[in-house]
């Protein structure tokens, strides 16, 4: 297993040093900003009022949810999340994706081979998510029991690192 996970982080790492280099003087909001694919995840944390937070010194590490991940979200929940009568649940919904400091992908290989697959790292919001290896891959578990796959590592910005993912997490 150490094997796979091991050839899986390489494989992540070498395939985005580019894109991550070229972000590097961005911090988190402004990478998620410029690329279109995050524009429900902006738009939330415009709702929230998570940007100024966000742009501050860090260093944090984002699992940052797709267009397409948020699209899993039944329309009229999310719709509802962004309402202003909501921001406590949709504040707490995003810092769940969220982690104090900066992880990048050897960090995560690192410590699952220590952990022997999983790992719990503690949220912004408080509560924790389980980083895990599954069949070649690795995977946050939310405390619901849902997983998403991280699909992209190392973003890497001025004030942390974004880690792309395939579903949004939710907090119990």
């Amino acid at each position: 297993m150490k094997k796979y996970i091991f050839i899986f982080a390489s494989a992540l790492i070498v395939g985005f040093t580019n894109f991550s280099t070229a972000q590097n003087n961005k911090d988190i909001v402004d990478i998620a900003v410029s690329v279109d694919d995050f524009s429900t995840l902006v738009t939330a944390l415009q709702k929230a009022e998570l940007v100024d937070a966000l742009k501050g010194d860090g260093p944090f590490t984002v699992f940052a949810p797709t267009n397409a991940a948020f699209a899993k979200i039944d329309s009229k929940t999310l719709g509802s999340l962004l309402e202003p009568q909501n921001k406590e649940a949709l504040t707490g919904i995003l810092t769940y994706h969220v982690i104090s400091g900066k992880i990048a992908a050897s960090d995560v290989v690192a410590a699952l081979e220590k952990g022997k697959g999983k790992v719990e790292l503690k949220t912004l919001n408080g509560a924790s998510v389980t980083v895990m290896s599954k069949e070649g891959k690795i995977y946050l578990k939310d405390e619901n029991g849902n997983y998403s796959q991280i699909v992209k590592t190392d973003v890497m910005g001025s004030n942390g690192v974004i880690h792309i993912i395939d579903s949004v997490v939710m907090p119990k």
